[in-house]
């Protein structure tokens, strides 16, 4: 029996064969009662709807309460991934190099949109005008937990806005004096600095950005009496370090890299509680005799607030995957990123811890909010 879209069921009872009828019950339901030679008849209580479908759905041949159309599984198009810097910074390149990773895996194009701006404000925007349905996501960082305390308006709310996913990486900052310097550990630096208050400068880039932060808490906890001298770029540090204008450059691994590997700088620590994996060699600032200090810098990737679970779970198991390929792990290491993924809960909790942690040391050093 062939069934025309939009037949009435008064009017189906009517054309269906002997020892098979349809007859409605009430407003919302119907009883579709089946009879074949000696079987029982067979009683289901169905909504309009779920008749219709069934009904349907057996004259297609298909099972009557089997499904009628499988979900498309995520993700069916390319998928924007907004970063707040622009090409070619560290965060970029592992980025593309990650997300191309996934892509492969997922079966789909995950594209890179570069958005720089102050507080990665712009960015932010641009995911939040995105939607909620998993093809518009971010990279927040620990630079993105250093401006909730700094700025006194953030137009965005990391922790309420949107939704963690996992980690992309960490890394830390490297302590580099010139290859000449008469400080050949951490401890060098320290004693000298005790002994001429005020006369070491500590290079950085950025008032309140991660390197100059992590100076002054150095500062703080090593009771230090140097002077934190900001450039605007990590080039201008390493030439300032290279001219001896200051004794100190913190900044991050793959800013100097090319000076370590031309013989020009030395690394006399790195920032983490645990040796840098790019830099096995280094002892700790906590190894150097400052006690409690821990500075990990870190790239996650976040959804618009109201994302769905299965969006959030399905890039999370993705990045858990690619993240621990060796090939891939090398490369990021090569630009001084340790990849690593996480829980969401696990990245939420660094997000805030870090809020925490950076708004102290930005009180303390009695930085001026934006």
């Amino acid at each position: 029996m062939r069934l025309k879209r939009g037949i009435s069921a008064a009017r189906l009872d009517k054309r269906c064969k002997p020892g098979q009828n349809l007859r409605p019950v009430n407003a919302s339901h119907q009883v579709l009662v089946m009879k074949h030679n000696n079987h029982k008849a067979a009683k289901l209580t169905l909504t309009r709807r779920q008749a219709a479908l069934a009904l349907a759905a057996a004259a297609a041949g298909i099972g009557v309460l089997g499904p009628v159309r499988a979900q498309a599984k995520y993700p069916t198009r390319p998928v924007r991934v907004i970063l707040p810097f622009g090409p070619g910074s560290v965060a970029d390149v592992t980025s593309r190099l990650v997300f191309q990773a996934l892509g492969n895996k997922l079966g789909q194009n995950f594209v890179i949109e570069n958005n720089p701006g102050a507080a990665g404000i712009s960015a932010a925007r641009a995911a939040l005008s995105g939607g909620k349905d998993g093809y518009t996501l971010i990279l927040l960082t620990n630079g993105t937990a250093t401006a909730v305390p700094l700025f006194n308006h953030l137009p965005y709310d990391p922790l309420k806005d949107f939704v963690p996913i996992s980690t992309i990486g960490y890394f830390t900052c490297v302590f580099v004096v010139n290859a000449s310097s008469p400080y050949q550990t951490l401890g060098d630096f320290l004693i000298a600095d005790k002994q001429k208050p005020g006369a070491i400068n500590v290079g950085t880039i950025n008032v309140g950005g991660t390197q100059n932060l992590t100076a002054e808490l150095f500062k703080a906890k090593s009771g230090g009496q140097f002077v934190i001298v900001p450039f605007r770029t990590s080039p201008d540090v390493v030439v300032g370090l290279l001219r001896n204008d200051v004794q100190l450059n913190i900044d991050f691994y793959a800013a100097l890299k090319p000076t370590l590997d031309g013989g020009k700088g030395r690394a006399i620590a790195t920032s983490g509680s645990q040796r840098s994996p790019e830099l096995p060699n280094v002892p700790t600032v906590q190894e150097g005799g400052v006690a409690g200090f821990d500075v990990v810098a870190w790239n996650g990737l976040y959804a618009p607030a109201g994302t769905p679970q299965s969006v959030i779970d399905t890039l999370n198991a993705g990045l858990h995957d690619v993240l621990a390929d060796p090939a891939l792990k090398k490369r990021a290491l090569d630009l001084g990123i340790d990849a690593r993924a996480s829980s969401p809960a696990e990245l939420d909790a660094r997000m805030r811890s870090d809020i925490a942690k950076w708004g102290a040391v930005i009180a303390s050093a009695h930085i001026p909010k934006e």
